[in-house]
């Protein structure tokens, strides 16, 4: 038998990807209790692992002290050599589920609060012109739910608002929004002659969307210094309209939310001093998956209704 073919299955036999997500995420934390911690496996099962793994090499990996754990020459490269073999079957895994998602008729994916509200139907609508017999189902929730269900590959495919994304997520601009300050008619900002500075806006309290949503993710980012607390927080858009319609205080919103508002002189956009408030909302995946045909096509559509 080929001496190669023989190696192959020896390996088949005995070796465990576990261990060498163990070896990496003890190079990467440095120590063995914080390897295991980041694999989520219990630190007694860890240590018999890397046992077992040094044993059937042949060789030391790691040199443990009270202060940690320090890789050897040879475990350098092992690790090296791990990481290599981990993003093969990240990207064998990410092809193969691909392949048993295609052809499927249900869309499902996550769309923050402004995104579900504004942006997604004209995507929908788009989507159903181009793929009838595909039914899309959208989860509607804040930034920070949508970021967990797709880094928890509870969904595939979502959008959100906020600029905070964990490193496994692999994301693209689909929009530029700006943010409008906006008051009643009756507010005194509505009558000034000076824009409001950053520094105004941070010690005014505001009505407020909920803690976890991009909005108040953007508003939170804006400045260093801590903000005054929200006079009353909503998970709804147009219930802040309203309660700011109705003079209850100022508020920070996009602009998608509150164009109509405008227009019909319900409520009044304060000028900012300084460049307007933007920020980016984004489609996100794990970097991991490969976005099957259908998602692809929402996100293509998504992408192709940008401003110009």
């Amino acid at each position: 038998m080929d001496s190669d073919v023989t190696v192959r299955r020896s390996l088949a036999h005995w070796l465990q990807f576990s261990s060498l997500e163990l070896l990496v995420g003890i190079a990467d934390h440095g120590s063995l209790s914080a390897g295991a911690r980041a694999t989520g496996m219990a630190q007694s099962n860890a240590s018999r692992a890397l046992k077992t793994l040094e044993r059937r090499l042949g060789y030391s990996l790691v040199t443990r002290k009270t202060s940690g754990s320090t890789l050897t020459a040879e475990g350098v490269l092992t690790v090296q050599w791990a990481r290599e073999a981990l993003a093969g079957l990240n990207v064998f895994a990410a092809g193969v589920r691909s392949l048993a998602e295609h052809g499927q008729k249900e869309l499902e994916f996550g769309a923050s609060m402004t995104v579900a509200e504004y942006l997604a139907p004209s995507w929908i609508g788009a989507l159903h012109e181009q793929l009838p017999q595909v039914t899309p189902r959208m989860r509607i929730m804040n930034s920070h739910d949508v970021i967990q269900a797709v880094e928890h590959e509870e969904l595939s495919l979502g959008f959100v608002e906020t600029p905070d994304l964990p490193a496994v997520l692999k994301s693209r601009e689909v929009f530029r929004d700006e943010m409008l300050i906006v008051v009643s008619p009756n507010h005194p900002w509505a009558v000034r002659d000076s824009p409001v500075t950053v520094e105004e806006l941070q010690e005014t309290a505001l009505i407020e969307r909920e803690k976890g949503s991009g909005t108040r993710a953007f508003l939170d980012a804006l400045t260093t210094a801590q903000r005054a607390e929200p006079i009353a927080e909503f998970n709804s858009n147009a219930t802040i309209c309203q309660l700011v319609a109705g003079a209850m205080g100022p508020a920070v919103l996009s602009h998608l939310a509150v164009e109509s508002q405008l227009e019909q002189g319900i409520l009044v956009q304060v000028p900012i001093a300084g460049p307007p408030l933007t920020r980016e909302l984004r489609a996100i995946w794990r970097e991991d998956r490969i976005l099957n045909s259908n998602q692809s096509a929402l996100l293509d559509i998504a992408l192709s209704k940008q401003p110009k």
